[in-house]
């Protein structure tokens, strides 16, 4: 036993102090940095050593697919996998390694063109431009009387770039004003036109106050409204009922209403929408008059309250944008027996499905907030589609799952046209970072396809 002691100790002693001399050979992680970086002889990389990133601004056009690494300075006694000479395409990311002694640190280096745009254009907080990108144009309605001598604009702008006029300062827009964007070699004017608009022509309505207030679904409909349908324009709910907008030339008030959580039942649309029926008198002469109506998601439920049937859907839920689940596969109505309707032409469709309506993609975030009626025996109160017809009054355009998901009043002598879409799958908002719009572009189509429809 004391033979075997013997030993084992120096082999202990022996493999302690070949730990202690490799790890006396380790670098620190400080020796394993690229200092600086410089692509083409002009174009310096800015380097963030936090996040081990490196990026390059190179002019708006430039051609990134053959650049040239002219100088690559690392900590001393430190090598890279790239040398000084390389040439590069960086159409994508590139991951320099950085070796020194026994340890090394990746970089990832990438370019970023230069880019000059405004990206939202916004008059005394409220009145939201409409920017025209390949005319390089923005046009803002405001209400009439305002003073067009001194408005301030509210501008954003692609990162990095400045702005001329500056953001924030009051403006003279009694004529057009030029905006000039800049960023590095990358510079744009647009020419921004102010207007006063008396009788618009198209209306979004909400119950916020300002278009700038409405929340993210709401507003992604607002928006395609204004850049979409000519003379069309945002007011609040409050702005009707206290006379603020004039409804001499509207012909269809599109109302798009979103709530996390969703709406059942008319105790919940009350709560949630007491604005909508402050001025339900102004929506009702509107409406008599010939005035058309397209309501989608929970506004849905306003026929009840001006003149038409008693009901409101009966089938109604929803979740919250922040936590909307992300479909594996596009999602569809029905149109089966209604192909031919206004709303239902030139849209994307799949070749062997011609009575499905498909309006996301998978990857999709969405709410799948809904507000239809359920047809069934089982329960709801109509036994089949003819029972919810008697009913409502209304004509039936789209199916679900037993259940109607778009329909309609017809106009009359005595009012205007409503199309209602209360299907989850209209969905305006919540398209997922890099998915590919296809499908979703059905939404944008069937709205202006039911807006000419009402206009007729």
């Amino acid at each position: 036993m004391k033979a075997l002691i013997y030993i084992w100790l120096p082999l202990v002693v022996l493999t302690m102090m070949a730990c202690q001399q490799k790890t006396s050979q380790f670098k620190l992680d400080g020796e394993c940095r690229v200092e600086s970086l410089v692509l083409d002889n002009q174009y310096e990389g800015q380097i963030d050593q936090t996040k081990r990133t490196i990026l390059v601004a190179i002019p708006e056009t430039y051609d990134e697919q053959d650049m040239t690494l002219t100088a690559l300075a690392l900590s001393e006694g430190a090598s890279a996998n790239l040398q000084q000479g390389d040439h590069l395409n960086l159409i994508a990311p590139h991951l320099i390694r950085v070796v020194n002694g026994s340890v090394y640190q990746e970089y990832t280096l990438s370019v970023k063109h230069d880019e000059a745009r405004i990206l939202s254009f916004v008059i005394n907080g409220q009145y939201i431009g409409v920017i025209n990108e390949s005319a390089h144009t923005i046009s803002v309605q405001v209400p009439v009387g305002s003073n067009l001598q001194s408005l301030t604009p509210t501008i954003t702008t692609t990162e990095g770039a400045t702005v001329t006029p500056a953001s924030g300062v009051p403006c003279d827009f009694t004529q057009p004003v030029a905006f000039t964007v800049t960023c590095n070699t990358a510079s744009y004017t647009y020419t921004v036109t102010v207007s006063e608009m008396a009788a618009p022509h198209a209306l979004f309505v909400g119950i916020a106050a300002t278009q700038q207030q409405l929340g993210q679904e709401e507003a992604a409909a607002c928006a395609w409204l204004q850049s979409n349908i000519e003379k069309a324009a945002y007011a609040s709910f409050t702005d009707l009922a206290t006379g603020q907008v004039d409804l001499s030339e509207c012909k269809v008030i599109f109302w798009h209403f979103h709530k996390d959580g969703g709406i059942d039942g008319k105790g919940q649309f009350e709560a949630n929408a007491a604005e909508a029926l402050a001025a339900v008198d102004v929506l009702k002469q509107y409406y008599q008059a010939g005035g058309a109506l397209l309501l989608t998601r929970y506004a849905t439920y306003l026929p009840a309250y001006i003149g038409e049937a008693d009901c409101v859907p009966n089938n109604c839920w929803g979740q919250n944008e922040v936590d909307a689940e992300t479909v594996g596969n596009p999602w569809s109505f029905n149109i089966e027996g209604k192909t031919d309707h206004a709303l239902w032409q030139g849209l994307v469709m799949k070749q062997d499905e011609p009575q499905s309506v498909f309006t996301c993609d998978a990857g999709y975030r969405i709410t799948n907030s809904t507000a239809q009626y359920h047809i069934g025996t089982d329960w709801g109160g109509y036994a089949d589609r003819d029972a919810w017809r008697q009913k409502t009054g209304a004509v039936d355009l789209a199916y679900g799952d037993k259940a109607i998901v778009a329909w309609e009043y017809k106009a009359s002598a005595e009012h205007g046209g409503i199309v209602c879409i209360g299907s989850g799958c209209y969905d305006w908002y919540t398209v997922a970072e890099g998915v590919a719009e296809y499908y979703h572009a059905n939404v944008a189509k069937i709205t202006e396809n039911a807006i000419n429809y009402l206009m007729q």
